[in-house]
C-alpha cells in the first residue's frame, strides 16, 4: 500500500475514532446531568428545554446537519470536507452511546444517576466527561478533520466581519451559550461544573495535542547578534539560523537569529541575550514539533 494511501488512512481512522471518544463521553457523562460546557450538545441541552417532545440525541442531529450544510454553502467545500465525517459520526454516536446510559442496559452499570453514589456522580461526569470530549476533540484534530458545530458559525461570522478572531468569536458564542443554560436549567452549581468540565476537555486537547513538547523556538533581532550566535553555540549546544530582514517602519536591514531550544535551556538563553544585548528584540513561541538532527527523527 502506498505510502500516502497510508497517510490518508490513518488520518480518517483518527478522525472517526476520535469523534467517537467524544460522542461517548458526551453521551454517558455530558448529556444525562445536563452540563452546559459549550458546542452543539450544550445546544441541545437548551433547545430540548424550550422543545420537550424532541430528544437531544435527535436535536443534536438536527443542528449538527444544519451547522454543516450552513457551512458547505457560506464556507466552501473545503471546509465542510474537514468536517464531514464527524457530521456523519458524531450524531450515530450520540445515539448509540446515549442507550448505553439507560437503567436498562446492562443492568444499569453506565447510569450514573442511579449509582449507589449519586451523590458525587454529577462531579466524577464533569471530570471525566471533560477527559473523553478533550481526547476526542485532540484526536479528530491529529487526523487533520474538524469536529465543526459552532466553529462554522465562528468562522461564517468572522467572514462578514473581517477584524474578528475567530477564537474570540468561538469564545462568545460558547460564554453565550452557558449563560442561556444558566437560565434555562436554573442550577448555578450544574452550570459550574459544566464550565469546570470544558476546561478538563481544554487542558486534555492541549496536552494530547501537543504532546510531551518541551520545544521553544526563539526569534532574536539585535545589533550584537553574532556574540549571540557565539554563545548559544558554545554555552548551550544549539545551532541557529541567521535570517536577513527589514524593519517594516524604519526600512533598517538587520540580522535576526532563530535558535530551537528546551525548557530547561530558557534561564540560560534570556541570560546570554540579556547580557550581550539587553535591547534586543526577543519573541519566544512553543514548538508543538521539531524533527532533525539533536531532537525527535
Amino acid at each position: 500500500m502506498k505510502p500516502k494511501l497510508l497517510n490518508s488512512l490513518k488520518s480518517v481512522l483518527l478522525v472517526i475514532a476520535g469523534t467517537l471518544v467524544l460522542a461517548l463521553g458526551t453521551a454517558i457523562f455530558i448529556i444525562p446531568f445536563d452540563l452546559v460546557t459549550g458546542g452543539i450538545s450544550s445546544i441541545a441541552i437548551i433547545l430540548h428545554r424550550i422543545i420537550p417532545v424532541l430528544t437531544i440525541d435527535l436535536l443534536i442531529t438536527l443542528v449538527t446537519w444544519t451547522l454543516f450544510f450552513i457551512g458547505l454553502v457560506f464556507l466552501g467545500k473545503g471546509f465542510a470536507l474537514k468536517t464531514l465525517i464527524s457530521t456523519i459520526v458524531y450524531p450515530i454516536g450520540i445515539t448509540l452511546f446515549s442507550r448505553l446510559a439507560d437503567p436498562g442496559v446492562f443492568g444499569g452499570i453506565f447510569d450514573l444517576r442511579t449509582s449507589a453514589y449519586s451523590e458525587i456522580s454529577i462531579l466524577l461526569a464533569a471530570l471525566f466527561g471533560g477527559v473523553l470530549v478533550g481526547a476526542g476533540c485532540a484526536l479528530t484534530f491529529l487526523g487533520g478533520g474538524s469536529t465543526g458545530g459552532v466553529d462554522i458559525l465562528a468562522f461564517l461570522i468572522c467572514k462578514v466581519f473581517k477584524k474578528l478572531r475567530s477564537s474570540v468569536v468561538i469564545f462568545c458564542i460558547d460564554a453565550g451559550t452557558v449563560v442561556l443554560g444558566l437560565f434555562m436549567i436554573g442550577d448555578l452549581v450544574v452550570t459550574l461544573l459544566g464550565i469546570s468540565s470544558a476546561f478538563v476537555a481544554a487542558a486534555v486537547i492541549d496536552k494530547l495535542f501537543l504532546g510531551e513538547s518541551k520545544a521553544f523556538i526563539a526569534q532574536i533581532i539585535s545589533k550584537n547578534y553574532a556574540e549571540i550566535n557565539r554563545c548559544v553555540a558554545q554555552d548551550l549546544h544549539r545551532t541557529t539560523s541567521i535570517i536577513d530582514i527589514e524593519g517594516g517602519y524604519s526600512g533598517e536591514k538587520k540580522k535576526m537569529l532563530m535558535v530551537s531550544f528546551t525548557m530547561d535551556q530558557y534561564n540560560d538563553l534570556m541570560g546570554i541575550i540579556g547580557k550581550t544585548d539587553p535591547d534586543a528584540f526577543i519573541t519566544v513561541h512553543r514548538a508543538h514539533e521539531i524533527n532533525g538532527e539533536g531532537w525527535t527523527k
